[in-house]
């Protein structure tokens, strides 16, 4: 199973249809918040299911601002993390995730990408799809992929 995370697109749809473009068949996409206004597009162009949140900057949207979803067999907690002080620790996100038994918490909001396989919960930020902040400033995204023993790999990559 081939999962493309991606986060704070603020309205900017170029990127994520390169991304699309670029990692091929997947299974799932996943987008963490702030589409300002164009997940109708986003909709549009995934090809295929689609999990979404709402972020901060989302004002319009209806969107629920967290979801618990199954992946393979895996839990995943959905956030932006704008809630949860994701630019001062993740502690306090690691501590929710693992009260609503998760056993993946993914989240958005910082623009810098953070993989952190750790005892009982992995975090995972894939960065921004159009607005980075982390050196070098390259748009990056995050594959997730199961294989055949459903295990779990993290990919970082960059446009």
């Amino acid at each position: 199973m081939k999962i493309l995370i991606i986060s704070d697109s603020h309205g900017k749809t170029d990127n994520i249809d390169r991304v699309i473009n670029k990692v091929g068949n997947i299974d799932l996409m996943i987008h963490l918040g702030d589409f300002e206004s164009s997940e109708d597009y986003i909709e549009a162009v995934a090809p295929c299911r689609l999990e979404m949140v709402a972020g901060n900057n989302d004002y319009s949207s209806e969107r629920a601002s967290e979801k618990l979803i199954q992946i393979g067999k895996y839990k995943a907690l959905l956030v932006h993390g704008h809630r949860h002080r994701v630019h001062y620790d993740l502690e306090t996100l690691k501590r929710y995730g693992i009260e609503n038994n998760a056993d993946i918490v993914m989240y958005g909001h910082t623009h810098i990408p953070y993989i952190e396989q750790g005892k009982g919960i992995t975090v995972i930020n894939p960065g921004s799809i159009t607005l980075p902040r982390q050196e070098r400033r390259k748009p990056s995204f995050i594959l997730m992929e199961i294989d055949s023993e459903n295990k779990v790999h993290y990919t970082l990559n960059f446009l």
